[in-house]
């Protein structure tokens, strides 16, 4: 039974702040409460008296009951478990909910043309750098997309960049990527199937980012 209390207490000590988890700290506070109390009332059989057997109650006039519970080193034991579950529960209770991270809000673009050197500053490499990317000569802002097209994320290496080359190929390797001082890439040698592939990529792009420009040569 003991163990069983003290099972309750470390369950509800190690329950999170988060708003879900207050209806459970709640039960396992009331829960651990209602059996610690009921521990406490209770009334242990006198010694070397089986259980069931009637005894004669006789008064003593020096001693009282309620010194007989508090001599008992278990009571001590459970009401100190009990302390540490009210003030585990009351601390979690009055702790407020963890500040939600925001990323500073950017100002909406204006469609412009982008050249290869002036698309590459838009990598991401900072959080508030945007992220932009060419696909079939369109640019869009995938900065929504970090997660994706960060420095950090498996299409990282497209940001900044013109990616139809490695999108119609299915590769993110540095390798798809033309020099940002150079031309434009025209995309030749792709197969029909690569070719179908990087329609389907231009058409997932129109449909979940903004169109923000359009890929033009380098002026000098």
């Amino acid at each position: 039974m003991i163990a069983f209390g003290l099972q309750l207490a470390a369950v509800s000590s190690r329950t999170t702040h988060h708003p879900k988890d207050t209806l459970t700290r709640q039960r396992h506070f009331f829960l651990s409460f209602f059996f610690f109390s009921s521990f406490l009332d209770s009334s242990p059989n006198p010694p070397n008296q089986p259980p069931g057997t009637t005894t004669t109650t006789t008064h003593n006039t020096d001693s009282e009951t309620p010194m007989s519970s508090l001599a008992n080193p278990v009571n001590w034991i459970l009401a100190a478990v009990l302390g540490y579950i009210s003030y585990n529960y009351f601390s979690a209770s009055a702790a407020p909910p963890p500040a939600a991270a925001t990323r500073p809000k950017q100002p909406a673009l204006v469609f412009k043309e982008y050249t290869p050197k002036e698309l590459a500053a838009f990598d991401g490499r900072t959080a508030e750098t945007r992220i932009l990317m060419a696909v079939q000569g369109k640019v869009f802002d995938v900065t929504r997309g970090r997660n994706f097209y960060g420095p950090d994320g498996p299409y990282g290496n497209f940001a900044g960049r013109d990616a139809s080359r490695g999108l119609a190929k299915n590769s993110f390797d540095k390798s798809m990527l033309s020099p940002i001082d150079g031309p434009i890439d025209t995309l030749e040698g792709l197969d029909d199937d690569e070719k179908e592939a990087l329609h389907d990529w231009g058409a997932l792009f129109e449909g979940k980012y903004q169109l923000v420009g359009k890929l033009v040569e380098n002026k000098d």
